[in-house]
């Protein structure tokens, strides 16, 4: 009786010989190799299949089909170019966002030490966030956020409080805020302006305006931020 190593070495050298499906497990049953390799999927022949299925040489045409995928992969990403993305948090009733690329961690609340001599509403104290001590800076304060103010009549729950760990150009500061909705992508040439009412208001680190879930939410620009907590830390 032919084996399967018998029939796999007359068939052509572009040939796979399934004999898994004829007289393997998935076919009559009638070859003598399941007597000691039980499963075709034991038997060195059906690995020898596998292999030579992936050295053969590709179909004719197979190399330029997905040469223009990749291209049209490139071209769509490149249409997506300029797409953002942003963590969205609540500071007292106002909701804003930082770019996540200056978003490190954002970790549960753990207690604020003070420092003497910093009373400016804004340089909170310090924070331990995975051992390391980092300055944690008011954002009410620094945005001149008039939190009771605007909370009149909206839910300004601080049952959720969050420490956000932002980073931008090698220094890391903690910003705590009552609550983190998660990252929203966005298109950037959907990015509203910022209203004049709203720019001649003590806020000049909005970058743009973000519609989400019906609301209009504050684009922080990350340098100007920093820009402004250097200067407090100071």
């Amino acid at each position: 009786m032919a084996t399967a190593h018998d029939t796999l070495s007359e068939a052509p050298d572009d040939a796979i010989y399934d004999c898994w499906n004829r007289i393997g497990v998935r076919g009559d049953k009638s070859c003598p190799e399941l007597v000691s390799h039980v499963h075709c999927r034991n038997c060195p022949v059906h690995a020898a299949a596998a292999l030579g299925l992936l050295d053969r040489a590709p179909p004719d045409g197979y190399l330029a089909e997905w040469s223009r995928h990749v291209a049209q992969s490139e071209i769509a990403d490149g249409e997506r170019r300029d797409s953002g993305s942003a963590l969205i948090f609540r500071v007292g009733a106002e909701w804003l966002a930082l770019p996540t690329t200056a978003i490190q961690e954002v970790a549960e609340l753990r207690p604020i030490h003070s420092l003497p001599r910093r009373t400016n509403g804004t340089v909170l104290g310090i924070a331990n966030i995975r051992g390391e001590i980092l300055a944690c800076v008011a954002l009410a304060g620094l945005l001149g956020l008039d939190a009771v103010a605007e909370g009149e009549g909206q839910d300004v729950r601080t049952a959720h409080r969050r420490l956000v760990v932002a980073g931008w150009q090698g220094k890391r500061i903690v910003l705590p805020v009552d609550e983190v909705h998660g990252v929203l992508r966005f298109d950037v040439e959907a990015l509203a302006a910022v209203p004049a009412i709203l720019a001649g208001s003590g806020k000049p680190f909005t970058r743009g305006m973000l519609a989400w879930q019906q609301r209009t939410v504050g684009y922080l620009d990350e340098r100007l931020l920093f820009d402004a907590i250097d200067r407090s830390l100071a």
